[in-house]
């Protein structure tokens, strides 16, 4: 795969690439069935949020996201799927923890692979939330481990 990756941050209050982490994040929910969320809902978040991104240069297509709230609550994160394994949503958790001191998200009790992803950078569930999604589905509360394994992620985007 021959890519000219940007990295990019978008300030809260900003809505640049809104449009493109919305598709994404449809097209990921259509594949896989979550991450379901109402576009206005969507939309407000992302601008109340700071948000992080690469960027394919070389086709003008965005690769993920995360956006993020200031307490370093992650509201969500996608990668498309075309650009998964190549280490992506790894380099946008350690930008996020770079920038916060602590670093925290839901993610769908059913979805294994991103329980998995989670939990092989280091994070821990802190609970079950019975009924948390709008579909009635239940969500773990996770949270980034100790600062040796946020100095680890850290060292990701310098190497």
């Amino acid at each position: 795969m021959s890519v000219n990756v940007e990295s990019r941050v978008v300030d809260r209050g900003n809505d640049d690439h809104v449009d493109a982490a919305w598709k994404l994040k449809e097209r990921i929910r259509e594949r896989e069935g979550v991450l379901r969320q109402r576009h206005g809902f969507f939309s407000d978040a992302y601008r109340r949020s700071r948000v992080y991104l690469y960027v394919d240069g070389s086709r003008n297509r965005l690769i993920g996201f995360a956006a993020v709230r200031s307490d370093g609550y992650i509201l969500f994160l996608a990668v498309d799927e075309e650009y998964r394994g190549h280490g992506f949503g790894k380099r946008l958790i350690a930008r996020v923890s770079e920038d916060y001191g602590s670093v925290t998200c839901h993610a769908r009790a059913t979805n294994q692979a991103a329980i998995s992803f989670y939990e092989h950078l280091g994070f821990e569930r802190r609970r079950e939330i019975d009924n948390y999604y709008e579909d009635g589905g239940d969500a773990y509360y996770l949270k980034l481990g100790d600062a040796s394994i946020r100095e680890k992620l850290s060292n990701l985007l310098r190497g």
